[in-house]
C-alpha cells in the first residue's frame, strides 16, 4: 500500500526515501496537481505520472538519471544536422504547442502519460514563469522541442518530441548550453534511457540527488533571454 493524499494542496507528501522498489519510484497517489502542489513535489524530487483515467501517481526513483548541462554530448551528426542551417530555435514561444506534440502518441503506443489534467496544469505553471519550452522550428513550422520547470538552478525536464529527425536532440542540446551560460547546476531527467545515455545523462544516488535539490529553493536562474549560437 502507499499513502493517499489528502485534496489539500497543503498536505504534505510522505519522504521520498519511502518510495517503493516496485515499481521503482511509486511514492503516493492522489491530490491534486495545483501549482502549489506540483511546486512542493518538485522540491522534494517528485513528479506526477499516471495514465488517462488513473488516480494521480506521485514518483520518486532512485537512483535519479540527470544530465550535467556542461556535459551534454553532441554527436558529428547532430551537429552536421543542426549546420546544415535549417533549423531555428526559440524559448516560450509555443509552450502549448510543444506539450501537446510531447502529449501525442509514440510510434508503438497508444497513448501518452500526458493527460489532459496534465497538459492544463502545466500551462498554468508555464503562465506562472515556473514552465519553459525550447521550441525547434523547420520552414516555419515546429519540427521538435521539450518543456520542463526551472526552480531555481534546477531544471525538471519532462517530455520531449521530434516531427524531425534529431530535433529533440537539437532542443535538448540549445536547452543544456543555455543552462549552463545561466549557472544552473543540473537537468533532472527522472529515470534513464537510452536515448538520454547517449546523450551524456547520468545516474546519481537519492543522496546526491537531494544534495542539488537545495539548489531548487534558491532564486530562478531562468532569464528568458535565449541565445544559440549559429553553428556547433
Amino acid at each position: 500500500m502507499i499513502p493517499i493524499l489528502a485534496p489539500d494542496p497543503e498536505s504534505p507528501f510522505p519522504p521520498a526515501e519511502q518510495a517503493l522498489e516496485n515499481p521503482p519510484g511509486l511514492l503516493a497517489a492522489g491530490g491534486d496537481l495545483s501549482p502549489a502542489r506540483l511546486f512542493s513535489a518538485y522540491r522534494h524530487g517528485i513528479f506526477p505520472w499516471y495514465s488517462e483515467g488513473e488516480p494521480i501517481l506521485w514518483w520518486s526513483p532512485a537512483p535519479r538519471c540527470v544530465l550535467f548541462p556542461d556535459r551534454v554530448h553532441v554527436s558529428r551528426r547532430l551537429r552536421r544536422r543542426y549546420n546544415q542551417g535549417r533549423l531555428t530555435l526559440s524559448a516560450d514561444q509555443d509552450f502549448e504547442q510543444v506539450i501537446r506534440a510531447c502529449a501525442g502518441a509514440r510510434p508503438g503506443q497508444a497513448e501518452t502519460w500526458i493527460t489532459a489534467g496534465m497538459i492544463d496544469a502545466y500551462i498554468r505553471l508555464h503562465d506562472l514563469g515556473a514552465a519553459h519550452s525550447v521550441e525547434v522550428w523547420m520552414d516555419g513550422e515546429l519540427a521538435g522541442g521539450v518543456y520542463g520547470l526551472a526552480l531555481g538552478q534546477i531544471f525538471f525536464g519532462e517530455s520531449m518530441f521530434s516531427r524531425h529527425t534529431d530535433a529533440s536532440k537539437i532542443a535538448l542540446v540549445a536547452l543544456c548550453r543555455q543552462l549552463q551560460r545561466w549557472d544552473f547546476t543540473l537537468l533532472d531527467c527522472q529515470v534513464s534511457n537510452p536515448h538520454l545515455k547517449s546523450m551524456g545523462a547520468v545516474d546519481i544516488s537519492r543522496n546526491e540527488f537531494n544534495r542539488y535539490l537545495a539548489h531548487a529553493a534558491e532564486p530562478d536562474h531562468w532569464r528568458g533571454e535565449f541565445t544559440c549560437r549559429a553553428r556547433w
